[in-house]
């Protein structure tokens, strides 16, 4: 039921590239209305299930922190949105698999089997081959920009979801966390506003309206039963869980957008499914040694 959930709230949310291409708004403008859209609304939520959060203030300042890296990771990935599309975009961008195989490695000493490292190799190289290798028919107007943003939003990603899973570990309704967070987004937006040149905080339709889409859909509901996930799974299954989500944005970017890959971006973008499709049918980690257990209690 967990898995069913998470896939849920990845199906969700794999229409905000959707949503942001269609806004047509600055990359920070997207993500600061994102939050701002998204709280009362999780504000009423929290009312409405009468929530008891037990969290310590530890628990809630790690949350609103996430939210901030949130928002660096949601400005790359507009950026590497408007350069590559909808669908391509959020493929790069999950690249977070990789980020997050070698922190669980090296922070939880959660080992990647030979095989997920061979596999994430691929993938690897499968994002090097959506750029288009700077050939001349690759999709995007600037193909190897949009993959360099790409890759620095798929570091960001890998942060914000170690973060907030830490975040979100204690027994508690996932709104608690997930407003904390988006507060967090808010905050993040507006200080990562001054390298935005189109940043503002005029509402203008239609665009407002695509946004507000966005926060409910994305932010609000995605996120709720994808939070839901992100406590009782191990980190690199949940970012294995969310890779499924280029496989949607691609379709909607070819149903809505028609967006042409060429061969090569194809062939990237085949390679690095594949490889995740394959990863998800097996172990990924091997059983921590003594020593790393008895370091990460002790961390604790």
């Amino acid at each position: 039921m967990t898995h069913l959930l998470g896939l849920a709230g990845v199906l969700s949310i794999s229409f905000s590239a959707v949503f942001i291409r269609l806004a047509a708004v600055s990359p920070v403008t997207a993500v600061f209305f994102r939050a701002l859209y998204a709280v009362p609304v999780l504000l009423v939520i929290r009312q409405w299930r009468r929530s008891v959060d037990s969290r310590d203030r530890r628990a809630r300042w790690l949350a609103f922190a996430s939210g901030v890296i949130l928002a660096v990771d949601l400005a790359f990935w507009h950026e590497s949105i408007a350069f590559v599309g909808a669908g391509l975009g959020t493929v790069i961008a999950n690249v977070q698999v990789a980020f997050i195989a070698l922190a669980g490695w090296m922070l939880y000493d959660e080992r990647p089997t030979g095989r997920t490292l061979a596999l994430l190799a691929l993938v690897l190289v499968g994002i090097v081959l959506t750029s288009g290798l700077a050939r001349q028919g690759a999709y995007g107007e600037a193909p190897v920009l949009g993959v360099v943003f790409g890759v620095m939003a798929g570091a960001s990603y890998a942060a914000y979801l170690l973060m907030f899973r830490a975040a979100s570990q204690r027994a508690v309704p996932p709104v608690g966390p997930l407003l904390d967070s988006t507060f967090g987004l808010a905050a993040g937006a507006v200080c990562v506003s001054v390298f935005d040149v189109g940043f503002s905080l005029v509402p203008q339709w239609p665009a407002h309206e695509w946004l507000l889409a966005l926060a409910i859909g994305g932010q609000v509901v995605g996120w709720l039963l994808i939070v839901h996930a992100l406590a009782r799974l191990p980190a690199l299954e949940t970012s294995i869980l969310l890779l499924v989500q280029p496989v949607f944005a691609l379709l909607w970017g070819r149903l809505l957008f028609a967006e042409q890959l060429s061969p090569v971006q194809w062939g990237g973008t085949l390679l690095v499914l594949a490889a995740v499709a394959i990863i998800s049918t097996g172990r990924v980690t091997r059983p921590a040694t003594p020593s790393a257990v008895a370091t990460s209690a002790a961390r604790r």
